[in-house]
């Protein structure tokens, strides 16, 4: 079960990570042409967002492998687990539906790391 946590764990930061440095390194006008969604917030949400990635990617990994607050990875994972419900509803609220199964899986695999995490192998 470790592997598989730490195989969820790493594919989910790469993928939050770059979704977060995109939005943190874009302008809201180019992030508009993949992600429709971002003419709803301002720019200042859009590159809070990313920064939120960002540290969620860097806590799903980092204290789970130096050993320094490993507590902080289930927290990365349920912090994603809430901006993905975040997601979904943005997604719902503009009819984007096939947008949603993808925000239902990121929520199952950060669930799954959080839930693993605390009760099944923790660090």
């Amino acid at each position: 079960m470790n592997i598989a946590l730490w195989i969820v764990q790493v594919l989910l930061a790469l993928a939050f990570g770059f979704a977060g440095f995109m939005k943190l390194t874009q302008s809201k006008e180019k992030l508009a042409v993949q992600m429709a969604w971002v003419e709803d917030f301002s720019p200042t949400i859009v590159r809070l967002i990313g920064l939120v990635e960002i540290l969620a990617a860097v806590g799903l990994v980092l204290p789970a492998l130096t050993g320094i607050l490993p507590w902080l990875t289930p927290v990365a994972a349920v912090g994603l687990v809430l901006n993905m419900i975040g997601a979904a509803i943005t997604h719902l609220r503009r009819k984007e539906n096939p947008m949603i199964v993808a925000n239902l899986v990121l929520l199952a695999l950060s669930a799954f790391v959080a839930y693993g995490r605390w009760f099944i192998e923790p660090l």
